[in-house]
């Protein structure tokens, strides 16, 4: 946990990242049920009951919660993206290769391989593993 202190003195922490939101078009689960749960293999989380309502999706995978949010006007993001840290770095952008959605690497992050995607929607998702020490 990083302790940070505001202007007022007071500490806290950050604790880490509980999840990323993205948003998907109204009627667009079955679409992030065949990407996050079939391609990736993550797990759909049941929503909370009063937010089942709103529609959309959950999904968590090796400690990453993704939840997918009904944007009635919906736009894909075409730069703001998750970076998601991943094992087996080629072996996921193969799997995501073989299911129709391009890698795109990049090199240009020190320190990690990294490669974006674009989800069934249109958003922008990167992934990332961090280099072996040389």
């Amino acid at each position: 946990m990083t302790t940070t202190s505001n202007s007022g003195g007071e500490d806290f922490g950050f604790g880490g990242l509980h999840h990323v939101q993205i948003s998907i078009p109204p009627g667009a689960e079955a679409l992030c049920r065949a990407f996050w749960g079939d391609l990736l293999g993550m797990t759909e989380l049941q929503k909370p009951e009063v937010l089942a309502a709103r529609g959309g999706c959950w999904f968590r995978g090796g400690g990453v919660e993704v939840h997918l949010g009904v944007e009635q006007d919906f736009h894909p993001a075409q730069k703001a993206h998750p970076g998601i840290l991943v094992h087996a770095l080629h072996r996921l952008a193969e799997r995501l290769e073989e299911g129709g959605h391009e890698a795109t690497w990049d090199g240009n992050f020190p320190g990690y391989d990294r490669f974006h995607t674009f989800d069934k929607l249109g958003n922008r998702l990167e992934f990332m593993e961090r280099r072996p020490a040389a």
